[in-house]
Protein backbone atom coordinates (compact mmCIF):
# COMPACT_ATOMS: atom_id res chain seq x y z
CA UNK A 1 0.00 0.00 0.00
CA UNK A 2 0.94 3.69 -0.75
CA UNK A 3 1.78 5.68 2.22
CA UNK A 4 1.18 9.76 2.35
CA UNK A 5 1.67 12.18 5.26
CA UNK A 6 -1.28 13.35 7.02
CA UNK A 7 -0.89 17.16 8.18
CA UNK A 8 -2.77 19.38 10.56
CA UNK A 9 -4.52 22.82 9.73
CA UNK A 10 -1.10 24.58 10.14
CA UNK A 11 0.47 22.07 7.11
CA UNK A 12 2.71 20.67 9.93
CA UNK A 13 3.39 16.41 9.15
CA UNK A 14 1.70 14.82 11.79
CA UNK A 15 1.26 11.40 10.87
CA UNK A 16 0.92 8.94 7.84
CA UNK A 17 -1.55 7.23 6.49
CA UNK A 18 -2.00 3.94 4.20
CA UNK A 19 -3.70 4.54 0.41
CA UNK A 20 -5.75 1.34 -0.46
CA UNK A 21 -4.61 0.68 -3.52
CA UNK A 22 -7.06 -0.66 -5.50
CA UNK A 23 -8.58 3.17 -5.15
CA UNK A 24 -5.71 5.19 -5.27
CA UNK A 25 -2.63 3.15 -6.94
CA UNK A 26 -4.19 1.79 -9.70
CA UNK A 27 -3.12 3.00 -13.52
CA UNK A 28 -5.64 5.95 -14.50
CA UNK A 29 -8.30 4.80 -17.62
CA UNK A 30 -8.33 8.08 -19.72
CA UNK A 31 -10.27 6.61 -21.83
CA UNK A 32 -12.63 5.91 -19.23
CA UNK A 33 -12.71 9.16 -17.07
CA UNK A 34 -13.01 11.00 -20.69
CA UNK A 35 -16.59 8.57 -21.19
CA UNK A 36 -17.70 9.42 -17.64
CA UNK A 37 -16.65 13.37 -17.69
CA UNK A 38 -18.93 13.69 -21.48
CA UNK A 39 -21.61 11.97 -19.43
CA UNK A 40 -21.82 14.21 -16.52
CA UNK A 41 -22.09 17.24 -18.68
CA UNK A 42 -24.56 15.90 -20.89
CA UNK A 43 -26.72 14.95 -17.85
CA UNK A 44 -26.01 18.36 -16.80
CA UNK A 45 -27.87 20.21 -20.25
CA UNK A 46 -31.20 21.50 -19.30
CA UNK A 47 -32.46 20.50 -23.09
CA UNK A 48 -35.10 23.13 -22.81
CA UNK A 49 -33.42 25.04 -26.35
CA UNK A 50 -36.37 25.96 -29.02
CA UNK A 51 -36.68 27.98 -31.83
CA UNK A 52 -39.87 28.33 -33.75
CA UNK A 53 -40.93 26.57 -37.24
CA UNK A 54 -42.70 28.21 -39.71
CA UNK A 55 -45.88 26.54 -38.55
CA UNK A 56 -45.36 28.65 -35.20
CA UNK A 57 -44.58 32.02 -36.24
CA UNK A 58 -47.57 34.75 -36.59
CA UNK A 59 -48.80 35.48 -39.94
CA UNK A 60 -47.78 33.77 -43.52
CA UNK A 61 -51.03 32.46 -44.15
CA UNK A 62 -51.60 34.65 -47.78
CA UNK A 63 -49.42 34.22 -50.37
CA UNK A 64 -47.62 37.47 -50.76
CA UNK A 65 -48.10 37.97 -54.35
CA UNK A 66 -49.13 35.74 -57.41
CA UNK A 67 -47.02 32.95 -59.15
CA UNK A 68 -46.59 34.66 -61.95
CA UNK A 69 -46.11 37.90 -63.67
CA UNK A 70 -44.11 40.10 -60.98
CA UNK A 71 -40.40 39.43 -62.37
CA UNK A 72 -40.02 38.61 -58.37
CA UNK A 73 -39.05 34.94 -57.46
CA UNK A 74 -42.54 32.67 -56.25
CA UNK A 75 -42.96 32.83 -52.52
CA UNK A 76 -45.92 31.32 -50.47
CA UNK A 77 -45.36 32.28 -47.21
CA UNK A 78 -43.52 35.40 -45.40
CA UNK A 79 -42.78 33.03 -42.63
CA UNK A 80 -40.65 30.80 -44.96
CA UNK A 81 -37.18 30.72 -43.80
CA UNK A 82 -35.81 32.81 -45.85
CA UNK A 83 -37.43 36.26 -44.94
CA UNK A 84 -37.22 38.26 -41.48
CA UNK A 85 -39.09 36.84 -38.85
CA UNK A 86 -40.15 33.43 -40.81
CA UNK A 87 -39.64 30.06 -39.17
CA UNK A 88 -35.93 28.16 -38.59
CA UNK A 89 -35.46 25.27 -40.44
CA UNK A 90 -34.05 22.16 -38.56
CA UNK A 91 -33.26 24.56 -35.16
CA UNK A 92 -33.29 22.86 -31.89
CA UNK A 93 -35.85 21.26 -29.80
CA UNK A 94 -36.46 20.85 -26.60
CA UNK A 95 -34.50 17.06 -25.84
CA UNK A 96 -33.15 14.80 -22.98
CA UNK A 97 -29.16 14.56 -23.42
CA UNK A 98 -28.83 12.68 -20.84
CA UNK A 99 -27.51 8.69 -20.84
CA UNK A 100 -26.64 6.45 -18.60
CA UNK A 101 -23.05 4.68 -18.33
CA UNK A 102 -22.83 1.04 -16.65
CA UNK A 103 -21.47 1.41 -12.80
CA UNK A 104 -18.12 -0.32 -13.47
CA UNK A 105 -17.64 1.79 -15.78
CA UNK A 106 -18.34 4.65 -13.15
CA UNK A 107 -16.55 3.31 -10.07
CA UNK A 108 -13.57 2.78 -12.59
CA UNK A 109 -13.41 6.19 -13.68
CA UNK A 110 -13.82 7.63 -10.16
CA UNK A 111 -10.60 5.11 -8.63
CA UNK A 112 -8.62 6.68 -11.99
CA UNK A 113 -9.38 10.72 -10.90
CA UNK A 114 -8.46 9.60 -7.39
CA UNK A 115 -5.21 7.27 -8.57
CA UNK A 116 -4.05 10.67 -11.07
CA UNK A 117 -4.18 12.76 -8.12
CA UNK A 118 -2.04 10.74 -6.29
CA UNK A 119 0.82 10.11 -8.90
CA UNK A 120 0.38 14.24 -9.02
CA UNK A 121 1.24 14.59 -5.93
CA UNK A 122 -2.10 16.73 -5.34
CA UNK A 123 -3.23 14.77 -2.53
CA UNK A 124 -3.57 16.29 0.67
CA UNK A 125 -4.90 14.66 3.71
CA UNK A 126 -5.42 16.50 6.84
CA UNK A 127 -6.43 14.97 10.04
CA UNK A 128 -9.14 16.85 11.22
CA UNK A 129 -10.87 19.82 9.50
CA UNK A 130 -12.45 22.28 12.01
CA UNK A 131 -13.01 26.00 12.20
CA UNK A 132 -14.35 27.61 15.41
CA UNK A 133 -16.16 30.48 13.40
CA UNK A 134 -17.80 30.98 9.97
CA UNK A 135 -14.48 33.06 8.76
CA UNK A 136 -13.35 33.26 5.35
CA UNK A 137 -9.60 34.79 5.83
CA UNK A 138 -8.95 31.83 8.26
CA UNK A 139 -9.89 28.71 5.33
CA UNK A 140 -7.61 31.02 3.31
CA UNK A 141 -4.49 30.61 5.80
CA UNK A 142 -5.71 26.64 6.10
CA UNK A 143 -5.16 26.36 2.22
CA UNK A 144 -2.17 28.37 1.75
CA UNK A 145 -0.95 26.68 4.74
CA UNK A 146 -1.69 22.50 3.41
CA UNK A 147 0.02 23.92 -0.03
CA UNK A 148 -3.36 24.97 -2.04
CA UNK A 149 -1.92 28.04 -4.30
CA UNK A 150 -4.86 27.34 -7.65
CA UNK A 151 -7.93 25.70 -6.82
CA UNK A 152 -9.31 22.98 -4.52
CA UNK A 153 -11.92 20.50 -3.84
CA UNK A 154 -12.28 20.17 -0.08
CA UNK A 155 -13.93 16.49 1.08
CA UNK A 156 -15.21 16.36 4.77
CA UNK A 157 -16.48 13.49 6.38
CA UNK A 158 -19.65 15.07 7.52
CA UNK A 159 -21.62 18.61 6.59
CA UNK A 160 -20.33 21.19 8.35
CA UNK A 161 -21.68 24.40 8.33
CA UNK A 162 -18.52 26.52 9.29
CA UNK A 163 -16.14 25.10 6.71
CA UNK A 164 -18.61 25.06 3.76
CA UNK A 165 -20.00 29.14 4.57
CA UNK A 166 -15.97 29.65 4.87
CA UNK A 167 -15.54 28.40 1.63
CA UNK A 168 -18.30 29.30 -0.39
CA UNK A 169 -16.58 33.01 -1.51
CA UNK A 170 -13.40 31.58 -2.18
CA UNK A 171 -13.18 30.85 -6.25
CA UNK A 172 -11.81 27.43 -6.84
CA UNK A 173 -12.99 26.10 -3.62
CA UNK A 174 -15.54 23.72 -3.31
CA UNK A 175 -16.55 21.48 -0.42
CA UNK A 176 -17.72 17.69 -1.01
CA UNK A 177 -18.79 14.42 0.76
CA UNK A 178 -17.43 11.31 0.18
CA UNK A 179 -21.00 10.23 -1.41
CA UNK A 180 -21.02 13.50 -3.52
CA UNK A 181 -17.65 13.53 -4.97
CA UNK A 182 -17.52 13.30 -8.61
CA UNK A 183 -14.83 12.57 -11.69
CA UNK A 184 -15.47 15.89 -13.21
CA UNK A 185 -14.74 18.10 -9.75
CA UNK A 186 -11.68 15.68 -8.97
CA UNK A 187 -10.17 16.42 -11.93
CA UNK A 188 -11.35 20.04 -12.42
CA UNK A 189 -9.63 21.20 -9.17
CA UNK A 190 -5.73 21.19 -8.80
CA UNK A 191 -5.78 19.76 -5.02
CA UNK A 192 -7.86 17.22 -3.79
CA UNK A 193 -7.71 17.83 0.16
CA UNK A 194 -9.50 15.08 2.08
CA UNK A 195 -9.96 14.63 6.13
CA UNK A 196 -8.33 11.37 7.26
CA UNK A 197 -11.92 9.97 7.85
CA UNK A 198 -12.91 10.82 4.40
CA UNK A 199 -10.19 9.24 2.94
CA UNK A 200 -11.42 6.07 5.09
CA UNK A 201 -14.55 6.44 4.25
CA UNK A 202 -14.15 6.51 0.25
CA UNK A 203 -12.52 3.43 0.81
CA UNK A 204 -14.88 1.64 2.54
CA UNK A 205 -17.40 2.34 0.16
CA UNK A 206 -15.16 2.12 -2.83
CA UNK A 207 -12.82 -0.89 -2.42
CA UNK A 208 -15.79 -3.55 -3.37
Amino acid sequence: MAKTNVVNMKGEVVGEIELVDAIFGIEPNQDVMSRVIRNQLANRRQGTHKTKTRSERRGGGRKPWRQKGTGRARQGSIRSAQWVGGGIIFGPTPRDYSYTLPKKMRRLALKSALSAKVLASSLVVVDELKLDEIKTKKMVEFLNAVGVDKSALLVMDARDEKIERSAANLQGVKTALPNTINVFDILKFDKFVATRAAIENIEEVYNK
